[in-house]
């Protein structure tokens, strides 16, 4: 068992950390299985067959064949007609549109899809877009909590509960609970979300407003230039700009006085915005470099073709550097700067290990920011049409959906089964193209459930799992089943703002029908408990894809998830801990 407990704390310190890709994480941790001994091959490799990884997978599929052929886009732009510019009618109803759309679709997609369309409400209504976006993933993740398919933790918890003998949750079971959490969210966002939320720079208008957002980028002295000679602060006015670091020759100068004498040649590391990088760069005085597949290359002017792009938390750039991605050379697009979590970054831009929620400020002409947009790696902010829609089968793809969900609900057929069949009628009825598919997979998620699955195996198999039980129920038992649902919740809950859902859900699991097996009660209310609380993800921008998604157009901060989201996480909790043993009595 002391194996199995460095294998596990390795596990989420290696998730927790991110210093090497998921994909790895889960990897490490079958081979440490194996190597150890603690489980046999056909054990440590049944997570990637487990029913529940292939229905995620497939669910991947169907919500892209939704996406792809424009049926949200078209419902929600009808309901944003609706709101007719009003703020608090606008959160209402895309708030409606958002929760029932993540209820049956992969909550990831209909995020990004709706992130460029607030961004340009924000700009019509002359509203901050930081007041839009944490609610839009709020929204998000409190529509999935309804139904059985509405997360990729609900089909988890449910295949592992079925798999230990006991009978699953029904498809709208969930919604029991999963409508009053949604009712006591969507209130609570529309009452507070204005005052709680900050003004953050609109990034989409990055270029145009007088609040401006801060870009770090490299400019050099031309030798016939006018410049040498002059002094730093009469080129480089300490109003517009933050000089960070002057190299000259071998010598490097940090934050050089403005009385400096400026020589031929000297390069200039400095922070401005998008137009004032411009302006400097405008002439034959300076020399603004840019970054393409790790070299630096010269850039004359940062104009129109200029834009930002969020890594999404799917993407294949994703722990790889500029010049392992190419943008490029495959796309035609330079790199102007990068900020991360709202800090600029300095120093090897070209080094520099992309990742998910990466704001890049990007140049390229049109058909290169095409290309880009089009390979699903990145989120454009503005400027590029979304991806090549296919509206003909809109009511194809629809149906096919709405059929997935009504067999599964009268329990006609399993929905793995269903799922599957879902995405293979989308593929043949041309929904959504095969290479579209293969994307739509997320390979981080599908890895990490693969991986953790067999971490829970093991955690049963050694006892783990029944000695972490004991002790909790001789904490927390005597006080009763009640304060156990409340007590496993927030344990949840904690474990996912800085974890990861799916990885909560699966290493709790087994703890937890152990814990319901010894205080003799029906383990479905604990379930329910760990299930939701992994879920309701609201106080930190890494504990859900969908707030990291929203992190970098929005402008915000970490503590900004907290100031809202925390307050709304001991609401729900304290609503689980009242409602679940009323609605699955213990």
């Amino acid at each position: 068992m002391i194996a199995l407990s460095i294998i596990a704390v390795a596990t989420v310190v290696l998730l927790i950390g991110q210093w090497v890709r998921t994909e790895v994480t889960a990897l490490i941790t079958i081979s440490a299985l194996l190597l150890t001994g603690i489980l046999e091959p056909h054990e440590a490799f049944s997570g990637f067959s487990n029913q529940a990884v292939i229905t995620v997978a497939a669910m991947f599929v169907l919500s892209s064949g939704l996406v792809r052929t424009g049926v949200v886009d078209y419902i929600t732009a009808t309901l944003e007609r609706l709101a007719a510019g009003r703020l608090t009618v606008l959160l209402i109803v895309t708030g409606i549109t958002t929760s029932f759309f993540s209820a049956f679709v992969n909550n990831t997609p209909i995020v990004v899809m709706l992130v460029p369309v607030m961004l340009a409400i924000a700009k019509h209504l002359n509203c901050p877009p930081s007041k839009l976006l944490i609610p839009i993933s709020y929204f998000a993740i409190l529509g999935g909590t309804c139904t059985l398919i509405g997360t990729s933790t609900n089909i988890l918890v449910d295949t592992l509960f079925r798999q230990s003998g006991g009978s699953g949750f029904r498809f709208f079971e969930f919604a029991a609970l999963g409508i009053p959490f949604w009712t006591i969210g969507f209130i609570y966002i529309i009452l507070f979300s204005q005052k709680l939320l900050p003004e953050r720079v609109l990034l989409s208008q990055l270029l145009d407003s007088k609040k401006r957002s801060s870009f770090i980028t490299e400019m050099v002295i031309m030798a016939k230039s006018r410049y040498p000679g002059k002094k730093l602060g009469e080129i480089f006015p300490k109003e517009r700009v933050r000089v960070l670091q002057l190299v000259r020759d071998e010598q490097v100068i940090f934050t050089p006085a403005l009385d400096t004498v400026l020589a031929a040649r000297d390069a200039i590391v400095l922070e401005a915005d998008a137009n004032t990088i411009s302006k400097l760069t405008d002439g034959e005085n300076l020399t603004g470099y840019a970054v393409a597949d790790g070299d630096r290359v010269n850039i004359k002017h940062i104009d129109l073709e200029t834009t930002e792009a969020v890594v999404t938390p799917n993407s294949s750039f994703c722990d790889r550097s500029l010049s392992e991605i190419g943008l490029f050379r495959d796309y035609g697009v330079h790199l102007l700067a990068l900020r991360r979590l709202g800090r600029q970054h300095i120093y090897r831009l070209g080094n520099m290990s992309i990742r998910s929620g990466d704001v890049l400020l990007i140049q390229s002409d049109p058909e290169g920011l095409r290309k880009l947009q089009e390979s699903e790696n990145v989120l454009l902010i503005e400027g590029i049409e979304h991806s090549l829609r296919f509206p003909k089968q809109a009511p194809l793809a629809l149906s096919i959906m709405l059929g997935v969900v009504v067999c599964s609900a009268l329990g006609l057929f399993p929905i793995a089964t269903m799922a599957v069949t879902g995405a293979l009628l989308m593929l043949l009825m041309g929904c959504i193209r095969l290479s579209d598919a293969m994307h739509a997979l997320e390979g981080p998620v599908l890895f990490l459930l693969a991986g953790t699955i067999p971490l829970g195996i093991a955690m049963d198999k050694t006892g783990m799992a029944g000695w972490i039980a004991e002790n909790l129920t001789q904490l927390i038992g005597p006080w009763g089943p009640v304060v156990m649902i409340s007590a496993l919740y927030l344990l949840s809950n904690l474990l996912t703002e800085f974890f990861s859902n799916n990885a909560t859900a699966v290493l709790l699991t087994p703890i937890t029908l152990v814990v319901a097996q010894s205080m003799g009660i029906d383990p479905k209310p604990l379930l329910v408990a760990i299930t939701f609380g992994a879920s309701a993800s609201f106080a930190t921008p890494i504990g859900y894809q969908t707030n990291t998604i929203v992190f970098g157009p929005g402008g915000y901060k970490f503590a900004d998830f907290t100031r809202i989201g925390l307050p709304l996480n001991l609401l729900l909790w304290v609503t689980a801990s009242v409602l679940i043993p009323m609605i699955w009595p213990p």
